[in-house]
């Protein structure tokens, strides 16, 4: 999609235009038509779910009724279905022992905690999200659960989207989605906007992927063990804009969101921090692999490999479509299939509609929670009144098949790059450098200890840095990383290049963002937790002291990078180019956890550029 698509569009629709976005001093001057429409509720009574159309041989029949507001929907090994209540801040039970589709008695109310929505199962045990915390108990044989064992408490504020959601990948770790707090801004804190990447333990967690403004649907293909995602595109863009969106979701990726969307669309209100254009933003966005109808509100993704749908079916996914207030005419209130080939998604196809009635005017189901039972049915919640209904094929009998594993290696293999690698100055990309740089800072002494302030535990700001002007330098470039570090080691905790010549010292403190004003047109980069700029030393309490390398490089030309490069891409860019180097190498050990007053825990959300806790570095 082009800007100019955008703007003929709405050219089309200045007459009943409503809305205008303000000019950003950048000469934007775009007119939008935009509806505040909500289809009333109605009751979900028989005359009503006859008109729900499947395609042919699936039927849909009620399972359980008087739920109020179900949401999210986990299958337990044992045939248990849990179902968390946003609204009643419980998760409750529901069992259908005798197999006929219905379940067998009114819910049990197994947890209960204020907002409860994301759910997850590994290992008999249940995983609940609220909006800043995941709580872990052990599932008993008769479907209760133990203890509340909070493992996440400092998860973001959740502002516009409070909804997490979270799912286990093939690689053992815990994946959680945290949705933007807002329509379309700069985040003060990067893991809004994100999926997180985290151990089951909840003790590290890294930024898996940034700028999904908020993908609660989201899972892997059967086959391909590959991560796919629908994110919820902006509002107030017009009735057609923003597409819902289908994303491949790999790590270290950004998409776009708030500056750009779908398939290379601009945001005609939005500015990005540092002076970046947004053609730079662009660049270094991932577009949308397939594009659904706007304003659709795509909640659960499931894939399917289940035993009770044709083969034509396997690995097809479905995702629950909410349903739309931003637009007339209405769109949402369905169940839709996505078509894969090969592991590729070819396009969308309806796959239960008719929860919109009444000529597009009222709905009798909101659907949000999607998920496959043992005979390979699918559960849909509905949170508007408070059903949850079971789609099956009563078609030829499928051949019975177990749900497969999607296989680890791609996760695994995005989770190991740049692991296991030497330091920058050890890399065969500096070899070339002739000359040393003398690299010196007020506040480290070579091989002494880095004060706290600098460090995750603290203030967590950069420290002040020098080194010694180098001849025919036309650029710096700057790498600190931890070789102590483990799983990740090295960890990369800054990178920044197009360093000015003229300059050879830093001041405490540089901001946390892509592109710095001061030093005019600084660089910064992805580091190991995928964010850019500093992140300070934060090892394991308790841990022996960490070494902290402050590498610099002096090159003969600045690089043309996009935004967002990674260490790797920094190097492989420099390489030939490296006419001297040199380091500060400084190391902080934590002895002890910091008192809860003061000093804030690691992982505890501090100001803009909130730090969370990554791995051992």
């Amino acid at each position: 999609m082009k800007l100019s698509a955008i703007l003929a569009g709405t050219c089309a629709a200045l007459a009943l235009s409503t809305a205008a976005y303000a000019q950003q001093g950048d000469g934007t001057d775009v007119q939008v038509a935009i509806h505040v429409f909500k289809p009333d509720k109605a009751p979900a009574i028989p005359e009503r779910l006859a008109g729900l159309k499947t395609p042919a041989g699936f039927t849909v029949t009620t399972f359980a009724t008087g739920l109020k507001n179900p949401r999210i929907i986990a299958v337990a090994p044992n045939g248990g279905i849990y179902v968390s209540r946003r609204e009643q801040g419980d998760v409750v039970l529901l069992k259908d022992a005798d197999g006929n589709g219905v379940a067998d008695g009114p819910p049990v109310v197994v947890a209960n905690r204020p907002s409860a929505h994301g759910l997850a199962i590994k290992d008999n045990k249940l995983y609940i999200a609220t909006v800043k915390e995941i709580f872990v108990a052990d599932i008993r044989p008769d479907g209760m659960l133990g203890p509340l064992q909070m493992i996440v408490g400092d998860l973001p504020d959740g502002g516009q989207h409070p909804n997490r959601t979270m799912a286990f990948g093939p690689d053992g770790m815990l994946y959680v989605s945290v949705g933007s707090t807002c329509n379309a801004c700069n985040e003060s804190n990067p893991e809004n906007a994100s999926i997180l990447r985290v151990s089951p333990d909840g003790k590290t967690r890294t930024i898996f992927a940034r700028n999904l403004r908020n993908t609660i649907g989201f899972g892997w293909h059967p086959a391909t063990g590959e991560l796919w995602g629908m994110d919820h595109g902006i509002d107030d863009l017009g009735d057609d804009q923003q597409p819902e969106e289908l994303n491949r979701i790999e790590q270290g990726k950004q998409y776009g969101w708030p500056h750009a969307f779908g398939a290379g669309a601009i945001h005609p209100q939005t500015t990005p921090p540092g002076e970046i254009t947004k053609a730079q933003w662009l660049a270094a966005s991932t577009p949308m692999v397939l594009g659904y109808t706007a304003h659709a509100a795509p909640m659960s993704l499931v894939f399917y490999s289940g035993g009770n749908f044709p083969a034509e079916f396997q690995n097809d996914a479905f995702v629950a479509m909410r349903g739309s207030w931003n637009r007339k005419p209405a769109s949402g209130y369905e169940i839709v299939r996505i078509r894969f080939q090969n592991g590729q998604p070819q396009r969308f196809e309806p796959f239960v509609t008719g929860f919109l009635t009444d000529d597009g005017t009222r709905h009798i189901a909101r659907p949000v929670g999607l998920a496959m039972l043992k005979d390979g049915s699918l559960l849909l919640s509905d949170d508007g009144n408070g059903t949850i209904f079971r789609v099956a094929y009563t078609g030829a009998a499928a051949a019975p098949s177990a749900a497969a594993v999607p296989p680890a290696q791609p996760m695994l293999a995005q989770a190991s790059k740049g692991v296991g690698v030497p330091l920058t100055l050890d890399r065969p990309e500096t070899a070339g450098a002739r000359g040393r740089i003398a690299v010196r800072s007020p506040a480290i002494a070579p091989q002494a200890l880095i004060p706290e302030r600098y460090s995750e535990y603290a203030d967590a700001v950069s420290p002040p840095l020098a080194w010694d002007p180098v001849p025919g330098a036309q650029s710096y470039v700057l790498i600190m990383e931890d070789p102590d570090s483990l799983p990740i080691n090295p960890f990369v905790h800054w990178v920044a290049w197009n360093i000015p010549p003229s300059t050879t010292s830093l001041p405490e403190g540089l901001q946390e963002q892509e592109r710095l004003t001061l030093p005019d047109g600084m660089m910064q980069g992805r580091n190991s937790r995928n964010t850019p700029g500093y992140f300070g030393p934060q090892p394991p309490v308790g841990d022996p002291a960490h070494r902290y390398a402050f590498q610099v490089l002096a090159l003969d030309k600045a690089l043309d990078l996009p935004i967002g490069a990674d260490r790797d891409q920094v190097l492989a860019a420099a390489q030939g180019h490296v006419i001297a180097k040199g380091s500060l190498v400084g190391r902080y050990r934590q002895a002890e956890k910091p008192p809860k007053s003061g000093v804030l825990p690691a992982g505890v959300p501090k100001t803009v550029g909130t730090k969370i806790p990554a791995t051992r570095r």
